[in-house]
């Protein structure tokens, strides 16, 4: 397996353009990826909100339904917090390397 040099003398914009262009798509999708979960686990915060305040006015009876509904809630915004922590671990693991 054969690994390119970086060429010095190209100007930095240039190779950070050629760069670009070779990841914009799966970055995007990643991009999109995050914002589709970010939404969902704030879909879930929202509508155990709303179980709960609607449990408290007497609105409902169904008292399973509303505790699903905020267990829910609670292991997605915990599965989105280890996903941080993993990623944050991550970021400082690379940015302990040496160049």
């Amino acid at each position: 397996m054969q690994i390119e040099a970086i060429n010095p003398f190209l100007p930095v914009q240039r190779q950070q353009q050629t760069d670009a262009a070779d990841g914009t798509a799966a970055d995007s999708r990643f991009c999109d990826l995050l914002q589709q979960a970010l939404a969902k686990v704030n879909r879930l915060q929202v509508a155990a909100e709303e179980a709960a305040v609607s449990l408290a006015a007497g609105e409902v009876e169904d008292v399973h339904q509303v505790m699903i509904a905020i267990e829910q809630a609670r292991l997605a915004m915990e599965l989105t917090v280890q996903v941080r922590n993993k990623i944050v671990d991550a970021y400082q693991e690379i940015s302990r390397m040496q160049i």
